[in-house]
């Protein structure tokens, strides 16, 4: 009754206002709306001259009436109506849902109907779907991988895979990749770690997901340095590497398979790294009984390897055999005089002695004895005062011989 009584007041209106004066018309046309859900949308409406005429806002994909004039006719309680100056007329739609989302019309009651219409558009923030977004995956090295992310949103989601710790994805060398579904072909322990899905379409807030890929593979050892020489009393370490998960146990072990304990001899370290385990023994004072084989050892379910790094004995640095140098250098002959100025005065042999027979070959003999005897002996130094005067002893005595011999063969 209270509708039919509206509609009737409407028309009267209508002929009323068309003998009084100007028509109504539109000031401006409504502007669409861009709202949240779960926020107020407001749209506008401007009517000039609306004079006794009546403004109705409906909605156009169902011909649902909502107001007229100031009055709400939907029972949908979130809508309201407002007006300022018998002018601006407002639509106003609390806690707005998707289902909101359409085509709004300002109409006036005149003859022919006038009316405008506005789009109410609704955006919903990215929100990532459990159940077909991948879980935390554990699989072996070698196989195949996809991981998927699905999300819903208003405008449709974009999907971008990222490492968490910021690295590259090592499928590309990228630092994101984009799709619903990500793909690893042949994967591998540097592959393992946790990857974020994350969602956005210009909606605040953009949302995301940790998956954690974990790899599977049996140990491998790496070793540094197979061969160590080393002293005894020597402070030594020895270092493996090990790469295996599930994680290892690791230990070192003699030649003969005894596993070696921490103790005053010997400190075993293990260092983990996600995935990866430094391994060192440190012998603090080398043994004889050191020399030979260690080895160090890792192990987990899926199976387990060794290394083995041999010392060798090496000498002390301080007992290092060197060979002697003997330096000799020639003594000045000043020093020469006065440690030989009790002896006598040496005779020159070449220089000043006149009675000297260059073609004697006694005393060239007995001078290059001299050299080849200096040389075969690496000696420098030059001869000393008492090979000087044995030199002279056997020239004057070659001398007085010659001299003899001359007296006789005249005499005869």
């Amino acid at each position: 009754m209270f509708l039919q009584a509206l509609l009737l007041a409407l028309a009267v209106g209508q002929q009323v206002a068309a003998h009084v004066g100007d028509m109504p018309k539109f000031a401006e046309a409504i502007p669409n709306v861009t709202v949240t859900v779960g926020r107020e949308a407001t749209l506008t409406c401007v009517v000039d001259d609306l004079s006794s005429y009546k403004v109705a806002w409906l909605r156009v994909d169902t011909q649902t009436i909502l107001t007229i004039h100031t009055h709400v006719i939907t029972k949908n309680h979130r809508i309201g109506v407002t007006q300022s100056d018998h002018r601006s007329w407002y639509l106003q739609i609390k806690e707005v849902r998707e289902a909101d989302r359409g085509w709004y019309m300002c109409q006036i009651n005149t003859d022919p109907m006038k009316s405008h219409v506005g789009y109410l558009e609704v955006v919903v923030p990215p929100d990532i779907l459990d159940y077909p977004t991948s879980s935390d995956m554990v699989v072996r090295e070698g196989s195949n991988v996809t991981l998927k992310c699905a999300a819903s949103g208003s405008p449709q989601p974009i999907i971008q895979w990222r490492r968490e710790d910021g690295g590259m994805i090592p499928v590309s060398q990228v630092p994101s990749v984009e799709g619903s579904l990500f793909n690893i072909t042949r994967v591998n322990r540097l592959h393992m770690g946790a990857y974020l899905c994350i969602a956005s379409n210009g909606v605040p807030p953009t949302v995301s997901k940790r998956i954690m890929l974990i790899v599977h593979f049996p140990p491998m050892i790496s070793i540094p340095n197979q061969l160590v020489g080393a002293y005894e009393g020597q402070m030594l370490t020895l270092e493996c590497q090990s790469e295996a998960y599930p994680k290892s146990i690791n230990y070192w072990t003699r030649e003969n398979g005894e596993i070696i304990a921490q103790g005053e001899k010997y400190e075993p370290t293990f260092v983990d790294n996600a995935y990866k385990v430094h391994m060192k023994l440190t012998i603090k004072s080398v043994a004889p009984e050191d020399f030979g084989s260690f080895k160090c050892v890792s192990k987990n379910s899926l199976g387990d390897t060794d290394g083995k790094i041999k010392i060798y004995p090496i000498p002390h640095p301080s007992t290092t055999n060197r060979s002697p140098v003997t330096t000799m250098e020639p003594v000045p002959e000043k020093e020469r005089k006065q440690k030989g100025s009790h002896k006598k005065e040496r005779i020159p042999v070449r220089e000043t002695n006149e009675i000297v027979d260059e073609s004697q070959p006694n005393l060239t003999r007995n001078r290059d004895n001299m050299k080849l005897r200096r040389q075969k002996e690496g000696n420098s130094m030059l001869p000393t005062d008492e090979e000087y005067s044995s030199a002279a002893t056997s020239a004057i005595q070659s001398v007085v011989l010659i001299s003899i011999c001359i007296a006789l063969a005249l005499g005869h």
